[in-house]
C-alpha cells in the first residue's frame, strides 16, 4: 500500500507545480529580444558620445591653462607685476613686447598647437580657423584681461 499511496503524492506534485504561474522561456527571450533591439534603435537614432573630441577638448583645455598660468607668473621684461600685466598696461608696450610674447608661448606649448592671444590693445599667434576644437582661457591681470585659444595644427 505504501507504494501506491507514494505513487498517488508524486501524481499530485506535478498539477500543484503546473497551477503555479511561471514565465515561459519563449516569452522572456522575446522580452530581452525587445530590449535589445530597442537599445541598438536608440543607440542609432541618439548616437553615442564622441569620446574623441572631448579628450581632444579637455587637453587643449589643460594647455590653455597651463601656458596662462606660466605667463601670468612670469616676471615682466621692462616693468609692471607680470608678463601678462606687463602687455596689457598700454599699446605701447603691447607693442613692444608682442614678439617676444608669441615667441614665448609658442615655447610653451607643443610643436602642434597653434595659438591666439587676445588683448585689449591686440592680437598675436595665429588667426583662428573655422569649425576646429579649441581650448580656451581667459585671465585677469590688474591692467585687463587676457584670452589664450589654442587648437591643433
Amino acid at each position: 500500500m505504501n507504494s501506491q499511496t507514494s505513487g498517488k503524492a508524486d501524481e499530485s506534485k506535478p498539477s500543484e507545480q503546473r497551477k503555479r504561474g511561471q514565465a515561459s522561456i519563449t516569452v522572456v527571450e522575446a522580452g530581452i529580444g525587445i530590449l535589445l533591439l530597442l537599445s541598438v534603435t536608440f543607440a542609432f537614432t541618439l548616437g553615442v558620445p564622441d569620446g574623441e573630441s572631448a579628450t581632444t577638448e579637455s587637453q587643449l583645455e589643460r594647455y590653455a591653462d597651463d601656458a596662462t598660468t606660466l605667463l601670468l607668473n612670469e616676471p615682466p621684461r621692462h616693468q609692471d607685476q607680470t608678463r601678462l600685466a606687463e602687455v596689457t598696461a598700454s599699446q605701447e608696450a603691447f607693442d613692444r613686447e608682442q614678439a617676444e610674447l608669441a615667441e614665448r608661448v609658442a615655447e610653451l606649448l607643443p610643436d602642434n598647437v597653434m595659438f591666439r592671444l587676445e588683448t585689449q590693445y591686440g592680437s598675436l599667434g595665429y588667426p583662428l580657423p573655422e569649425a576646429v576644437t579649441t581650448g580656451e582661457q581667459t585671465v585677469l591681470t590688474p591692467n585687463g584681461k587676457v584670452q589664450l585659444e589654442v587648437w591643433y595644427a
